[in-house]
């Protein structure tokens, strides 16, 4: 079971060929191509899903053995609700239920916590339920003897609290709302199975998350410090910008220097064809694009495989390689041009000679292969129709079904995070020049249209994120750790624009050498076999929790 579900929640597993990245996944970096891609994943997915439920072939009758399916496993967490006002800054009675689930397995009674909760983010509680069983919560949870508990986001999984994701009805996704629910959550919820009240705040709470769900968890000891007793921000993405440029900076600078080279000199090649009106269809046409009609969706698309950076996971049961095959891929021999690999990207010995005059380097045709392998051949229509992003009328629908609306409209509101090119046309890079802010956010006016209640701002009130705290956002019993070649460092307190700070009990502040996304949420049953760094970390988490936890003094016995 916790490989299925562990596999399931891996993040970012950007590519159609991988039906099971949540709609934030693909809109995190790719915005309207990721719509795009989420499209074709799911086109894949309701295909398989029909190719597994045709009646298989009986050979011969093992009526004596039993198959058992990870579907037919017992749930060990089943779902719990806790009703949430929609609005929890207006006179209204309507109301939503909000999903949770809880793990009491070291929880001993009369103990008095404390509670382990882990923010669930912006995708389906249900991904992050490997968490409460084999991750961060319930490694703290074992150590502290405390409850563990993820709590699903407003809007994502089944706590939706509309009947459509139209504009108007997205009103309510916003940071003040969410934090509001998790406020009420932990001063109110009642767990199922303990007679006792572990409220905050005179039950300690320990408030994780990751990524955005990880700005959150800041942000939530920020504004209830009376509630959240303790929180860690893992990568936690509390600085809010406009152009994010620096994501794909940090890929170029820590991939393997070989597979660098080759995306840079890559993108600047086709840049410049795509300068050159008969060399610009002959390059679309290498990569299986060649009816796609603008050149900034042809540039996107190419740069799909880097998002594979970030599902590195240090374990293999949940982590992919995709990005290392990638890298491979790029550095395959072409027939009849073995032993150049070595030669410098760009060298004479390396050039395939085309038609209309046109050398490339070999590394480019196996570019070109990948994309079309991976990507083009997933389009059973037209590649406008699949990869274009400029038609308005794709981006319209807005049934419940549409669940990429949701990270967006979180994106186009507060958070921005626009993936651009570089602002310097001589700085190194990896993605191409045509990939800019005008064009990665015209998906907020396309997807968004004003409604009668709500009108999404022409670029994302980003103030708000950065109000709370920004790069030097801090407080006691507040945990900042992130990855080091975690290409959304840049955007945490560990920025390279932010100052350097003291790592304390109160105030821990770690870096995970070589480590990517969150890698101290994942966790092994035994933490003895993970490896020497997260086995640190790890450790470190248990040791300043605990010290935490020999200060705490209920409000009522002080």
């Amino acid at each position: 079971m916790r490989l299925v579900v562990a596999l399931f929640s891996s993040t970012l597993l950007l590519t159609a060929a991988n039906a099971s990245a949540s709609g934030a996944d693909y809109i995190r970096v790719h915005g309207a191509q990721g719509v795009n891609l989420w499209r074709l994943a799911n086109q894949k997915r309701e295909k398989d899903r029909h190719i597994s439920q045709r009646p298989a072939l009986v050979v011969q009758d093992n009526s004596n053995i039993v198959f058992k399916t990870d579907t037919e496993e017992p749930n060990k967490f089943p779902d719990q609700w806790f009703t949430q006002p929609i609005d929890h800054f207006a006179n209204s009675s309507n109301t939503f239920e909000q999903r949770y689930w809880i793990n009491t397995r070291y929880y001993t009674p009369g103990s008095g916590g404390p509670v382990i909760v882990l923010d669930g983010g912006e995708t389906s509680g249900e991904d992050r339920i490997p968490f409460l069983d084999t991750g961060i919560v319930e490694i703290l949870a074992r150590a502290t003897g405390g409850v563990g508990v993820v709590l699903e986001h407003r809007y994502y999984g089944k706590s939706i609290p509309v009947s459509d994701f139209s504009t108007d009805n997205l009103r309510w996704l916003n940071n003040d709302q969410a934090a509001a629910d998790s406020a009420r959550f932990m001063a109110n919820v009642t767990f199922p199975g303990i007679d006792e009240d572990l409220t905050a705040p005179n039950t300690p709470w320990i408030y994780y998350g990751g990524s955005y769900a990880g700005a959150r968890a800041a942000h939530m000891k920020v504004l209830y410090p009376d509630l959240v007793y303790g929180a860690i921000a893992s990568s936690g993405v509390t600085h809010a910008a406009l152009s994010n440029w620096e994501y794909y900076e940090i890929i170029r600078t820590a991939a393997d220097p070989t597979c660098a080279r080759h995306l840079e000199h890559a993108t600047l090649t086709i840049d410049a064809l795509l300068g050159v009106p008969y060399a610009k269809r002959f390059i679309k046409s290498l990569f299986g694009l060649e009816d796609l009609v603008h050149d900034d969706d042809f540039v996107s698309v190419l740069e799909s495989p880097l998002g594979y950076w970030q599902a590195k996971v240090w374990d293999p049961a949940v982590g992919s390689t995709k990005f290392d095959e990638f890298c491979a891929f790029l550095d395959k021999p072409i027939l009849g041009k073995e032993g150049i690999s070595s030669l410098p990207v760009g060298h004479e010995d390396r050039l395939v000679h085309l038609p209309g005059g046109i050398k490339l380097d070999f590394s480019i045709l196996n570019y070109a292969q990948y994309i079309k392998e991976n990507y083009v051949s997933r389009c059973e229509t037209s590649v406008e129709d699949c990869f274009g992003t400029y038609n308005d009328s794709n981006f319209l629908a807005t049934g419940l079904d549409q669940e990429w609306r949701l990270w967006l409209f979180q994106v186009c509101t507060e958070w921005g995070y626009f993936s651009t090119a570089p602002p310097d046309p001589t700085h190194p890079r990896i993605v191409s020049k045509l990939m800019t802010l005008e064009y990665l956010s015209k998906i907020c006016r396309q997807a968004f249209p004003a409604g009668k209640h709500f009108i999404v701002p022409p670029m994302p009130n980003i103030t708000a994120v950065n109000a709370l705290g920004d790069f030097a956002i801090a407080a006691d019993r507040l945990a900042i750790i992130d990855g080091e070649v975690d290409p959304w460092r840049p955007c945490t307190p560990h920025s390279d624009y932010a100052a350097d700070r003291e790592d304390t009990i109160l105030q821990p502040f770690k870096i995970i050498p070589n480590a990517v996304h969150h890698y101290d949420e994942y966790g092994l049953k035994n933490i003895s076999d993970e490896p020497e760094e997260i086995r640190k970390i790890h450790g470190q988490m248990i040791v300043f929790v605990m010290e935490w936890l020999k200060d705490f003094k209920a409000p009522d016995s002080r």
